[in-house]
């Protein structure tokens, strides 16, 4: 279960007056096969122009503006500057907002896990928040801002570890009310005792543990075996990619472990009050410094929507 990747992002769980300093890592793969477009006469990468629509020309970003459609064909025009101004601050800290019972979100939210690991002598209150959510039965809705975007978020107990697993907001899930679906209980949609009875035994003789492994994509493995074939009988070819800037990681968190027995007190907000971190020096109550190093491709995905569409 390892990831086996870089830390996407440094900030710290809070709650109360405390804080957790902690980092994101990915917790899935991309399962899909991934078919670059390459110049069949070149063997070049072939990358996206901007075109315009109704002249078939390409144009440059500095003819490009923002526009959100309020009516068909009619738009509203939003500046750089707009843009920027709303913009949710990063603040580098998964805010837990409240607790809550752990079957309680419907798996319609769910929308991206991440493995959340402690670091910068986190292990001990990590653990201590982990154990606390396994025994009452309850997860953690919090809010954070990954790559200039606000998410809501849910901080899930998996084992040793603490998962943070987007969600989607209220207004993204659809309505079951245009859908036809039958009547709630067994007597409302009108199902017979014997119907009951049979669909119970196959539920039953077809009931196994959870092994993910058992599952694949079939179509990727399909494709794959088709160019492990073509690799050995040497129908390759060679594409020369453009360099992309190696990424660099930077992080400073406090670490204010020392503030869970405060916070069990009903101790001042995290924003009335300075804490220590594990080095000594004093930093602003529930702030962490915003992280500028560590860039993904989320986070570089939002700087170019900042500056060209």
């Amino acid at each position: 279960m390892a990831t086996g990747s870089r830390t996407l992002w440094k900030g710290a769980i809070t709650f109360g007056l405390v804080h957790i300093p902690v980092g994101l890592h990915t917790a899935t793969t991309e399962q899909g096969v991934d078919f670059d477009w390459l110049d069949k006469r070149s063997m070049d990468p072939v990358g996206y122009k901007r075109i315009n629509k109704k002249t078939g020309k390409e144009i440059t970003k500095e003819n490009i503006v923002k526009g959100v459609a309020y009516e068909d064909g009619k738009y509203v025009i939003i500046s750089p500057e707009e843009i920027e101004a709303v913009y949710p601050r990063t603040t580098q800290t998964i805010e837990i907002q409240r607790f809550i019972e752990a079957n309680e979100i419907p798996f319609v939210y769910l929308e991206r896990p991440y493995y959340v690991a402690p670091i910068n002598k986190g292990q001990k209150v990590y653990a201590l928040l982990r154990e606390a959510l396994v025994k009452t039965g309850k997860v953690g809705l919090a809010k954070v801002v990954i790559a200039t975007k606000q998410h809501l978020a849910v901080l899930v107990p998996s084992g040793q570890a603490l998962v943070l697993n987007l969600l989607r907001w209220g207004d993204e899930v659809k309505s079951l009310a245009d859908l036809d679906l039958p009547a709630d209980g067994i007597k409302g949609a009108k199902i017979t005792p014997a119907e009951m009875k049979m669909a119970e035994q196959l539920v039953d003789e077809m009931t196994g543990r959870w092994e993910p492994t058992d599952f694949k994509d079939e179509f990727k493995h399909a494709v794959m075996k088709i160019v492990d074939q073509k690799v050995k009988a040497g129908d390759t070819e060679t594409v020369i990619q453009p360099e992309e800037e190696a990424p660099q990681e930077n992080a400073n968190v406090i670490d204010l472990t020392a503030l869970l027995q405060r916070s069990l007190k009903g101790g001042k907000s995290g924003s009335e009050k300075g804490a220590r971190n594990a080095e000594g020096a004093t930093a602003p109550q529930g702030k962490a410094k915003p992280h500028s190093g560590t860039k993904t491709p989320a986070k570089a995905a939002g700087k170019r929507s900042r500056k060209a569409a």
